[in-house]
């Protein structure tokens, strides 16, 4: 079974199984504090204690989220000092692939928050290898 939530990777298991880089990618977009992140990285670099502010969530949940995405290659760091300040590493494209999923969100009626997988309401945390959904 590959899980599709919770896992502190990027691509975890995914990886594993021989599932295209799309889904890996499209993965590391699920997770609501990661793509939070993402939008806020959007409007600048900036650091960890900044984001931990923005999002009011915990340092080591932040940190955590930024590693994957480190891993996965959407953020990257420089150092200022002792801090480090994050940015992404590709803005342009992963601004046209937000917009274009807030353009299929919008088309769609929002209707995938009532999906019963992946919905706000759902309850499913795992799915079969080579299922289709």
């Amino acid at each position: 079974m590959l899980s599709t939530r919770g896992e502190t990777s990027c691509s975890g298991s995914l990886d594993r199984a021989g599932v295209p880089a799309a889904a890996a990618l499209f993965h590391s977009l699920s997770d609501p504090t990661r793509l939070a992140v993402l939008r806020h990285l959007a409007l600048g670099e900036h650091k960890v204690v900044d984001l931990v502010a923005h999002l009011g969530v915990a340092q080591s949940t932040v940190s955590k989220h930024l590693s994957c995405l480190r891993e996965c290659g959407l953020v990257q760091s420089r150092a200022l000092g002792r801090a480090s300040l994050y940015s992404l590493t590709v803005p342009e494209e992963l601004t046209m692939l937000l917009g274009a999923a807030e353009r299929l969100l919008a088309a769609t009626g929002d209707a995938v928050q009532g999906c019963p997988t992946y919905g706000t309401g759902s309850t499913g945390s795992t799915v079969q290898a080579g299922d289709a959904r």
